[in-house]
Formats: structure tokens, sequence, C-alpha cells
């Protein structure tokens, strides 16, 4: 019996083992990469990644793997054996081992904790993987184009982007995904399904990962820290793409006007301005987005809604991330620094768009003109010059404007504000432009 966790064995040899998980020690050492193990079996499979071999192959379908125990419950895939149930939910499942961790969904167990940031997890696979946050550990390297991850199972992921093999489909649309739980996820917007509910604000979400990521919207944790400029943030996947600001690295290339992009979703999301799809619509107005999350922007202009309030000045926004910039503006954070002017910015996204004043890069044409724009921002205004649309109007006179800075600096005209004012001659500017152009008059 072990003395840390009380559960039994038959043999001490297994006990012995057994141990190990709690005290942390891992005596096989891979000679090729350095990934160390509790027991020599699981070493001599592991030498198998870099070997290539795949002794085990079943005889149904001809696919082959590195143990016998994953041919077993392969298997199963084409009898439809599923003979481990759940007593609590009676959910059935192909192997023992997978039934133990699912039924640690009811009880809650999470035996194993993460020592160096106290986080616990209910398989020590998972913790190994987690683990590797710390140590910048990414043993598993893609030969087609040198990215490296930190589990095997990512990797294999990412190899379907080089392959294009998108294996689940949705049978509701045709849609195809690489992952399996993308697919699950993705089945939710045909049913509505949206299972987690927060109970801060109510908003109920599709899937657990989303509905922990959300609650630290209200909690303000963001436990992944960049060791590069000490900026955190509340994803890993979110921490990944931003240390590539750091080190440049950006491996998603747009095979239309090669432009690259440091993760995937912004990849996709630029392909749209390529086809033109906007596949996001607003059922209130009918406008169409690039993004799902512009959308839910947008939807709140409809609604007033503007749930996120700044606790230093009271101000408040209709989604997150413009309440995160905003609060940099009281402690005086801008951590995007022009490598040509030295000037800084609080967001990567406006670096970008600001260093194309010194490169002369204007990416974003006018379909209709071909007039060339240094932001996409800058182009979707553009772009109502010719539809005429004036999107944004006055309560007050019913006047109509293009942008709704615009709007803003015309509401000033029936309230009478001025709030820019001149400590040089005391004249008050209704906006800060004007304001910084008058304050050259005195500077020279």
């Amino acid at each position: 019996k072990c003395n840390e966790c009380e559960k039994s064995f038959k043999w001490k040899s297994t006990l012995i083992k057994h141990q190990k998980i709690h005290t942390g020690e891992r005596p096989y050492e891979c000679s090729e990469c350095g990934k160390t193990f509790i027991y020599r079996t699981h070493l001599r499979y592991h030498h198998r990644i870099h070997s290539g071999e795949r002794p085990y192959e079943c005889s149904e379908c001809g696919k082959s793997f590195v143990r016998r125990n994953i041919l077993k419950v392969h298997i199963k895939v084409h009898s439809g054996e599923k003979p481990y149930k759940c007593n609590v939910c009676g959910k059935s499942l192909k192997c023992k081992s997978t039934l133990i961790k699912h039924q640690r969904i009811h009880t809650g167990e999470r035996p194993y904790e993460c020592s160096e940031c106290g986080k616990t997890f209910a398989t020590s696979s998972v913790l190994h993987s987690h683990q590797r946050v710390h140590t910048g550990e990414r043993p598993y390297e893609c030969s087609e184009c040198g990215k490296s991850f930190t589990t095997s199972s990512a990797l294999h992921y990412h190899h379907r982007v080089h392959t294009g093999e998108r294996p689940y489909e949705c049978s509701e649309c045709g849609k195809s995904f690489v992952r399996r739980n993308s697919l699950s996820v993705h089945l939710k917007v045909h049913s509505g399904e949206k299972p987690y509910k927060c109970n801060e604000c109510g908003k109920s979400l599709k899937c657990k990962s989303t509905f922990i990521q959300h609650q630290r919207i209200h909690t303000g944790e963001r436990p992944y820290e960049c060791s590069e400029c000490g900026k955190s943030f509340s994803a890993t996947s979110v921490l990944r793409s931003h240390q590539r600001v750091h080190t440049g690295e950006r491996p998603y290339e747009c095979s239309e006007c090669g432009k690259s992009f440091t993760s995937s979703s912004a990849l996709r999301s630029h392909r749209r301005v390529h086809t033109g799809e906007r596949p996001y619509e607003c059922s209130e107005c009918g406008k169409f987005f690039l993004h799902r999350n512009s959308l839910n922007v947008h939807v709140k202009v409809h609604s007033g809604e503007k749930p996120y309030l700044c606790s230093e000045c009271g101000k408040s926004f209709s989604h997150s991330c413009a309440l995160r910039y905003h609060r940099q503006s009281h402690l005086g954070i801008s951590p995007y620094d022009c490598s040509e002017c030295g000037k800084s910015f609080t967001t990567s996204s406006v670096l970008r768009d600001h260093q194309r004043l010194h490169t002369g890069e204007r990416p974003y044409e006018c379909s209709q003109c071909g007039k060339s724009f240094t932001a996409r921002s800058v182009l979707r205004s553009h772009q109502r010059v010719h539809s005429r649309e004036r999107p944004y109007e006055c309560s007050e006179c019913g006047k109509s404007f293009v942008r709704r800075n615009s709007l803003n600096v015309h509401v000033k005209v029936h309230s009478g504000e001025k709030p820019y004012k001149c400590n040089e001659c005391g004249k008050s500017w209704k906006c800060k432009s004007t304001f910084i152009k008058h304050q050259r008059l005195h500077t020279g």
C-alpha cells in the first residue's frame, strides 16, 4: 500500500514503481532528446518516436502503432466494443485507464500537482505536458517547418496543416476539422447548446476551456507570464503568439500575398481579405463581419451594452480587450516600441500599422478605386465614400458620419464640451487632433 495516496498493489515492485510518481524520480533518460521516464518500458516506447518504428499493425485498416495496448484499444473502433461503463453517468469507454481518468470528472480528483505553480491535474501525462509551460521545453519538432510542440498529439494535429487532412466532418453542414474536439464544439453551433454558464455575468459558453478563460476576465487571473517582458496572459496560446513579437517569428504565411502571421487563426482571418468572405452577420442591421468577436462588439452598438468598467475612472467598454488597453493609459504602459523612431504603443497591431509609415507599405487596397491604406480600419472607412454608408448618427440632430470618432467630435457641438485646453494661451478645443495642431503654433 502506498503511504502517499493509499493505493494498493499486488506486487512490491509495482508499488516501488508507483511511488516514483510522488517522488518525481524519472531515472530513465532518452539519449536522443533528454526526455526522462519513470519506467524503462516507457523509454523503450519513446525511442520508437525517434526511430519511426511502429511494430503493431491493425489487420482491419493497416494503421500501425508504437504499443500493443494502443493497437488493442484501436481495434475496438472497428468492433464498436466499449466494455468499460461509468456507473455515474452511464458513458461507455474502450479501455480501463480511460474509464479511471473519466471517473475523475465526477469525483473531482486531481492527484497530480505541479510543484512550480500548484496547479493540479487528473492525469500524470497532462501534468508533464503542463510542466513544459514552465521549462519552455518543446521536444516534438515538425520535420516540415521546424515548429516545435510540447506534446506528440499537438505535433500530430499540426502535421494536418501541411497535409490538409481534416478527418472530422460535420454531418449537418459538411464543415471539416483537424481535431475531434473542434467538431464537438462546432456541433453546438447547430444545437445551440451552451452548457457552461458563468455565475458572474450569466454568459453561457459552448466549451469548458473557453469557459475557464472567460472566468479569468472576472478574476483578473493571468497565469501565463512572458519571460521576456513580464507581460502575463490568460491562455497559453495567447502567450505563445505574444512571444513571437519578441522572436520576430511569423510561421503562418498567406499563399496569396506572402504576408505572414504569428498565429494560424490570424492567417485564417486574413485570408478573408482576399476571398471577401465575411461570415458573421448582425441579425439587427444585416451588417457582415470578418471575425466573430467583431460581430460581438458590434452587437453592443445596438444594445448599448458596455459591461467592462474601469475601476480607476469609471469609464465603461463594450469588450474586455478595450478595457485592458484603456487600463494601460492609467498605468502609463506602452510596451510596444518602434525600432525606427522610438514611439511607444499599447498594442502590437497599432505598432504594426505605425511601422508602415516608415516602410511605406500600404497592403489594404480598395477594389473600387485602387487606393491603398496602411490599416484595414482606414480602408473600411474609405469604402464608405463609395457606398455612401454613414453608420454613425447623431441622436440630437440626425446628422450621420462615416467614422465613430467624427460623431464623437460632433456631439460636442451640442454639449459645448471642449476638454482639450492649451496651457500656453488658455484656448480650448473639442478634439485632441486639433489641439495637437494648435500646440505646434507655440512650439514652432
